[in-house]
C-alpha cells in the first residue's frame, strides 16, 4: 500500500480523500504521494486556529520563545533530513540546501528572541490641553489567525519568515505550501509538533492556490494574509482580501550597478553567484547589470570565466552548482524570453540552451529595454548586462522598472553611494555588494510592484500585531 503524506489539521495527521503524485523537478522521479486538502479541510483548520488562539495568547513570553528555540535545536538535530528534504522536493543542489538549512535555524533563533521584545511606549498625555491628570500606554497584542502562502523556492526559510514572528506575537496559523514543496512544511510541522506548540495553532493545508488559498485570502477570521510569490497572484489576494492586513512580497528584476571597483574579478564572481544561485529561482536573484562603458569588455570577460566554473546537473551531487528549473514550462517560458531578446538584437555571450527543465547559465548583453528579460522577471538563470556612461544615467536605468525590492551599487564614491541611496527606488540598497545579499533579521521588502510590508523577523513580527492604547484617569 503507497505511504500517504498526510495534512496537518487541530494538531492531528489526517489523510486526505484524494492525493496526488510529487515528482523530482530534476528526473521526474516519484518523491511522495501526498494528500489533497478540500475546502471543508480548510475552513476545519480555520476554526481549529481560531479556538487555539486563546491557548496562545495565555502562553507567555518566555514559553513562546522556548517553543521557537525547542525548533531551531530540532532542526540542528534533523539537519541533513532536512536538507535532503529540500533537494528532492525542489532540486536545490545539496549544499545550497544545507545553507538553506542553516539560515532558517536562525531565523527560528531570531524569532526567539523577538518573543520576548514585544513592548509599547508611554503617551506624555499631558502634552495636549485636555491630557493633564491622564496617562497612556501602548502594548502589541497578536492579530488573531493568519493566513500563510508560501512559495517554493525556500521551502524552509520563508515558512519560518512567516511562522517564526506569527508564534513570537502569539497568533496562530494556517499555512499553504507552494503544491511542489509541501514536504518542507509538514516537516517543519512535525518539528513544531515535537516543540510543543498548543494544538491546532499551526495547520498544514496543500492544495491550489484558485482551490483552497481564496478561502485564506477571503474568510472573516483570517486576520492577516502573508504571501510570498507572483505579482498577478498577489495583485489578486489585495483585490480579494478587503481590509485583512497583508504582507505581500511578489518579486522583482534586481539590478546592480558597476561603477568604479578595486577588484574587478571578485565583482564579477559575486554577480553569478547572485545570478545563478538555485538557478536564478530568487526573489533578488540579479537579473540586470549596468556596467561603465570602459569596464565593459573586462568585467563580461571575467563573469564568463567565472561561470565556466560552475557545475550543472545532479542536485543531489555534493558538487552541483546549479540544477534544474521548478517546472519544465518554466524553463521553456524562459528559453522562449531568450530567443525574444536574440531576436531584438541582443547579444548571448553564453549558454541560452535548454535540456528538459535545465537551462544553461545565461550571460546576455546590449539587450533593449522593451524585451521581456528586461521588464519582467525572469526567475531563470539569466542576466543582462548592458553599459552607461554616466553614473545618473544608470540610475535612471535602474528605476526603469515596476519592480524596487533590492538593487546593489558597486562604487569607490562615498558621495555616489548617498547619490544611489537617495534616488534608487527600492526598498533596499546595498553598497557594495549584489542586490541578492539578504540576512534574516534586517528588514526585507519592495516598493511599487515587488509589494507591501516588510519581513525580517523584528518587522513581520510588529506587522503580525496590533497596537492598543490604554489610557487612565489617574486625576481632574
Amino acid at each position: 500500500m503507497t505511504n500517504i503524506e498526510k495534512m496537518f489539521i487541530n494538531g492531528e495527521w489526517r489523510e486526505g480523500e484524494t492525493s496526488y503524485e510529487l515528482k523530482s523537478p530534476y528526473n521526474r522521479d516519484k518523491v511522495a504521494q501526498v494528500s489533497f486538502s478540500t475546502k471543508e479541510d480548510v475552513f476545519e483548520a480555520i476554526e481549529s486556529a481560531k479556538l487555539a488562539q486563546e491557548k496562545m495568547k495565555a502562553l507567555t513570553a518566555l514559553e513562546r520563545s522556548t517553543i521557537l528555540e525547542k525548533v531551531a535545536h530540532l532542526l540542528e538535530e534533523q539537519f541533513e533530513e532536512c536538507a535532503l528534504i529540500l533537494t528532492k522536493e525542489n532540486a536545490k543542489p545539496l549544499k545550497s540546501a544545507r545553507g538553506e538549512i542553516l539560515r532558517t535555524i536562525e531565523t527560528y533563533k531570531f524569532a526567539a528572541e523577538e518573543a520576548k521584545k514585544l513592548t509599547g511606549e508611554t503617551i506624555p498625555m499631558d502634552a495636549a490641553k485636555g491630557g493633564k491628570g491622564r496617562f497612556g500606554f501602548t502594548r502589541r497584542e497578536p492579530v488573531g489567525v493568519i493566513g500563510a502562502i508560501t512559495p517554493f523556492n525556500f521551502p524552509f526559510n520563508l515558512v519560518a519568515h512567516k511562522l517564526g514572528p506569527a508564534f513570537a506575537a502569539g497568533n496562530t496559523l494556517i499555512l499553504k505550501p507552494a503544491s511542489q514543496t509541501p514536504l518542507s512544511a509538514l516537516k517543519t510541522a512535525e518539528i513544531f509538533e515535537q516543540a510543543g506548540l498548543p494544538a491546532g495553532a499551526l495547520n498544514v493545508v496543500i492544495g491550489k492556490g484558485g482551490d483552497i488559498g481564496d478561502i485564506l485570502v477571503t474568510h472573516p477570521d483570517i486576520k492577516l494574509i502573508t504571501f510570498t510569490g507572483s505579482l498577478e497572484v498577489g495583485l489578486d489576494i489585495k483585490a480579494k482580501s478587503g481590509l485583512k492586513k497583508s504582507t505581500l512580497e511578489l518579486g522583482s528584476n534586481s539590478a546592480v550597478v558597476i561603477d568604479d571597483v578595486e577588484d574587478i574579478q571578485s565583482v564579477a564572481n559575486r554577480c553569478v553567484e547572485g545570478a545563478f544561485t538555485f538557478a536564478g529561482q530568487v526573489c533578488i536573484s540579479l537579473q540586470r547589470i549596468f556596467v561603465k562603458k570602459e569596464l565593459y569588455e573586462e568585467f563580461s570577460q571575467a563573469m564568463l570565466q567565472s561561470v565556466e566554473k560552475w557545475k550543472i546537473g545532479d542536485p543531489a551531487n555534493e558538487s552541483t552548482d546549479m540544477s534544474a528549473l521548478i517546472q519544465e514550462k518554466e524553463a521553456i517560458r524562459a528559453e522562449e524570453w531568450i530567443e525574444e531578446a536574440k531576436n531584438a538584437g541582443a547579444e548571448i555571450l553564453c549558454g541560452g540552451k535548454r535540456e528538459g527543465s535545465v537551462i544553461d547559465p545565461t550571460i546576455i548583453a546590449k539587450v533593449p529595454a522593451h524585451v521581456s528579460l528586461n521588464c519582467k522577471e525572469a526567475f531563470a538563470p539569466i542576466v543582462l548586462i548592458n553599459t552607461y556612461e554616466k553614473f545618473e544615467e544608470a540610475l535612471r536605468y535602474v528605476n526603469d522598472s515596476q519592480y524596487g525590492l533590492q538593487a546593489g551599487v558597486y562604487t569607490t564614491s562615498i558621495e555616489k553611494s548617498f547619490q544611489a541611496i537617495e534616488q534608487i527606488e527600492a526598498g533596499g540598497v546595498i553598497i557594495n555588494d549584489i542586490p541578492s545579499f539578504r540576512v534574516d533579521q534586517m528588514p526585507y521588502g519592495g516598493v511599487k510592484n515587488s509589494g507591501t510590508g516588510r519581513e525580517g523577523i523584528k518587522y513581520a513580527t510588529e506587522e503580525m500585531t496590533e497596537l492598543k492604547l490604554v489610557v487612565f484617569k489617574v486625576s481632574d
